[in-house]
């Protein structure tokens, strides 16, 4: 097929009719529904024009029609359009040191189905192996129509995985194994659908922009509390990489070294966040000999039990990110922090009250503390993230459709991001639709 022609200013019509489509999925995606009215006044096209585009993506079976809006007002209820869920599938792997999770999303961002792994991760040809026998299994869910509209599978994982194991209290396993190892491209070889890879906090991230906090919040600052910790900035309703990737990367924030007994002894006079924040350091301080045959399940149960090793281990916790949430917050400046982990019950707001009295404890004179809210989706948001990935770069307005950019990669990538990442006005398009209590 031809290459569409492009005017002197980067763009045709053909190229912008494609960038509108988009918006109009980034505006469902963020809003739940809209009317066409709310549609063309959003991305301020002409009645003509927005309808062309709404059968369009009608006839790809991309969004539906979902029935009236009955709101009291005079004339004609409006029509009310949504994401079809079957309009695109994705898969989305979660790879941690401690855990490897394969999810299925549907286009609205419901997860179909998943397989969960809780084990210290072996080598990589193993984990390939664990991976598309997983993938493979997930794919069954799917008839073959529906196989036809799978866009391909999001990677969330550290950087460095063989890195920061004396920091974690991680035995040396297979670990190294994994220092220049490409799972992406293994990934691809091994399901022939192509893969794109995320720093699992910018990943976890980027489902919150999604389908969370990002509804009605353009900035903000992203934790993710798992086996290490992990962040993600969003500004301007984009999430923000920078150069190398690692933007928000908190793990690596310098704060004091940890108090309790069972903590590594830090290399400097002082430590790594990530040393005193993440559920190793909880496991490693409920069981020091024997942490590594804990999973998930055991923690959640100390938790529960308001286990006294629990609460030593989440004061210290605490204590550690609050100083490092008045650091982002003096160079960031946001003023909404999400915080979200793999624990549930009652950790989540229990979690947030104690980082809170640390934020505002260790805040200096005249100076405010942002709010910090919890977020959308718990242990899920690593997996939706990186679901999220592939639909993305398919359906997402992107400023590279305009110019004609060929560039593959999820939420930008390295250089390529200030013209591969979706512009902050489309981000924000629709925000102002995306009310919790919205009636269907």
């Amino acid at each position: 097929m031809d290459e569409p022609r492009t005017s002197g200013r980067g763009s045709n019509s053909a190229q912008l009719r494609r960038y509108n489509e988009r918006i109009v999925l980034q505006i469902l995606r963020r809003a739940g529904e809209a009317s066409k009215a709310e549609l063309a006044r959003a991305v301020q096209l002409t009645n003509a024009a927005i309808g062309a585009i709404i059968q369009d993506l009608i006839e790809a079976g991309l969004i539906f029609e979902a029935g009236k809006r009955h709101d009291g007002s005079r004339g004609q209820p409006a029509t009310i359009l949504k994401l079809a869920p079957d309009g695109a599938y994705s898969f989305g792997v979660r790879l941690d040191r401690t855990n490897i999770e394969t999810v299925l999303m549907d286009f609205s961002g419901k997860i179909i189905d998943r397989r969960i792994h809780d084990m210290i991760l072996p080598a990589p040809e193993k984990t390939v192996e664990i991976l598309s026998r997983d993938l493979n299994e997930l794919r069954a869910n799917l008839s073959d129509e529906m196989q036809d509209r799978i866009t391909g599978i999001g990677l969330a994982q550290p950087f460095n995985l063989g890195a920061w194991l004396h920091e974690l209290g991680l035995p040396e396993a297979d670990f190294k194994k994994w220092d220049g190892f490409d799972l992406a491209a293994a990934l691809e070889d091994a399901m022939a659908l192509p893969v794109f890879s995320e720093n699992d906090g910018t990943a976890a991230a980027v489902a919150e922009l999604f389908y969370g906090q990002g509804r009605q919040h353009d900035n903000f600052l992203y934790l993710f509390l798992g086996p290490a910790i992990g962040g993600g900035l969003v500004l301007k309703g984009d999430v923000v990489k920078g150069m190398s990737g690692n933007a928000a990367d908190v793990a690596f924030m310098p704060v004091p070294p940890s108090v309790l007994p069972t903590a590594p002894k830090p290399k400097q006079t002082w430590d790594l966040l990530l040393t005193r924040a993440s559920l190793v350091s909880f496991a490693r301080h409920l069981s020091p000999d024997g942490f590594e045959e804990l999973d998930r399940s055991d923690l959640q149960a100390a938790v529960e039990a308001n286990d006294p090793k629990y609460v030593e281990w989440l004061d210290d916790c605490a204590a550690a990110i609050g100083l490092a949430l008045r650091s982002a917050y003096a160079l960031l400046d946001v003023s909404l922090v999400v915080i979200d982990s793999d624990l549930r019950g009652s950790f989540p707001e229990t979690f947030r009250q104690k980082v809170k009295s640390a934020v505002e404890t260790a805040a200096p004179e005249e100076r405010q503390s942002p709010e910090i809210e919890i977020g959308s989706f718990a242990h899920d948001a690593g997996a939706i993230g990186a679901a999220s990935l592939p639909q993305f770069f398919n359906f997402s307005p992107r400023a590279a459709i305009l110019t004609g950019g060929k560039d593959k990669g999820p939420a930008g990538a390295g250089s390529t991001e200030d013209k591969a990442s979706f512009p902050a006005r489309a981000a924000r398009l629709g925000s102002h639709l995306a009310e919790p209590n919205r009636s269907n």
